[in-house]
């Protein structure tokens, strides 16, 4: 049986053996946008040492987005102080220029300038300074490029935000993972001898859920990402598994066998007040709220395979979502709650759809067969999920129209269950 299935209906991706991973990730791009605006960024001036490339950050997440072309600056800096001749970028094509310089200061931080044109109009878009720390001279590089990104596409840009992942390491070495979403500057949330599954983001982005066998048994908790501080939510007679937090971050759905077959219950962050949501003679999970809160989205065998299903928040009202092929599961909730992503069979391959709420319009975005755990970035254009090829896990991102593909992979390394975070505030 396909790993996903068996990870969504009875937790067998514990038993699976994965290959030797990297910490660090690579960025592939596989496909790109049909309509491309031409933008080019300059070399940033540079004055003392600068421990990042801020502007190399900066052109690497418009390029991965697919809606920018870029055009060759030359390899001269152009200050940010600099009167530059806009004509002359617009005679090589580029419809905007970038300019910035980064600066070292006395007690050791950075100033970090960029200035954003309009060559067309003949106008500046945008300027901003940043004083930064070593630490986040790339967090503020990807700032950058988000505000570069909004000006152009009017659109929110998301490459200051984190993705969460698992890696297995060795045989018996797992790591819950947190990188920059271009899958740079991984660091371990937590290490395990024992699977680690599930991650979910607290909508605020201070907490991770997760599951995980470090006692022998799957087990739900809430981890603050700041201080490392863990808190058992869920430790019941059975399995306890597939968090997911309610958007006011106050409790979470759960899916619990301590009744028999997996159901789905909601608990509070603190892991009181459990309730039982779901009562059917099949298996229920994989629940997911929609933004507003009003509803949880699940995978249900119910009707005799594996479908998603909708309910109220209190359980009831349920009803069913997907009737496209035979084999559908993993709801993921777009921000704007208008579309439902999750992977569907089709043909025997299995590859992210979405499905437009408010028409039933199916579509398939993917092209690879053996595709896992989608989830949208936090302004909905994008969908990042796990995949194979080569035999090997890895990442890939595509946009929700499926023009714009991108693939994350280390090395050697085979990573899954993504989780793209919310804005950072």
């Amino acid at each position: 049986m396909h790993r996903l299935l068996a990870q969504a209906l009875a937790l067998l991706a514990a038993l699976l053996v994965l290959s030797p991973a990297a910490a660090q990730l690579r960025v592939e791009i596989t496909g790109v946008g049909s309509d491309q605006f031409p933008v080019s960024v300059a070399t940033f001036r540079r004055d003392g040492e600068i421990p990042q490339p801020v502007d190399e950050i900066v052109r690497a997440d418009l390029q991965r987005s697919g809606r920018f072309r870029l055009i060759d600056a030359g390899a001269a800096p152009l200050p940010e102080t600099a009167a530059v001749s806009l004509t002359d970028f617009r005679g090589r094509g580029a419809d905007a220029l970038v300019v910035g310089s980064a600066s070292r200061l006395a007690d050791g931080r950075f100033d970090l300038r960029f200035r954003l044109y309009d060559t067309v109009k003949q106008t500046q878009l945008d300027a901003l300074s940043y004083v930064s720390s070593a630490a986040e001279l790339r967090l503020n590089a990807h700032r950058i490029a988000d505000r570069i990104f909004e000006k152009l596409t009017g659109e929110r840009g998301v490459f200051a935000t984190r993705i969460a992942y698992v890696v297995q390491l060795a045989k018996n070495s797992f790591e819950l993972q947190i990188a920059d979403s271009d899958g740079a500057n991984a660091q371990p949330a937590l290490r395990s001898r024992e699977p680690i599954m599930s991650p979910s983001w607290s909508a605020d982005g201070s907490k991770l859920a997760y599951v995980s066998f470090e006692s022998g048994k799957p087990v739900v908790y809430a981890h603050t990402i700041t201080t490392g501080q863990r808190r058992v939510v869920a430790n019941f007679l059975g399995s306890n598994s597939a968090p997911a937090w309610a958007p006011d971050g106050s409790k979470l759905a759960v899916v619990l066998t301590r009744d028999g077959l997996s159901q789905i219950y909601s608990i509070n962050a603190d892991g009181s007040s459990l309730k039982r949501l779901t009562r059917s003679a099949g298996i229920d999970t994989e629940p997911v709220f929609s933004p507003d809160g009003k509803f949880v989205y699940f995978t249900s065998d119910r009707g005799g395979g594996p479908q998603i299903y909708r309910m109220n928040a209190d359980g009831s009202g349920v009803a069913r979502v997907t009737f496209g092929g035979d084999y559908n599961v993993t709801p993921r909730i777009s921000p704007d709650g208008r579309l439902l992503a999750y992977v569907g069979r089709r043909g025997g391959r299995f590859q992210v759809h979405t499905l437009d709420l408010a028409t039933n319009q199916e579509t398939a975005l993917t092209d690879t067969a053996l595709d896992e755990s989608p989830s949208f970035a936090p302004n909905g254009r994008m969908l990042l999920y796990a995949t194979e090829v080569g035999r090997r896990g890895i990442l890939a991102s595509v946009s929700v129209d499926g023009r714009v593909k991108a693939r994350l992979s280390g090395p050697s390394g085979d990573v899954r269950e993504p989780a793209w975070g919310p804005f950072i505030k």
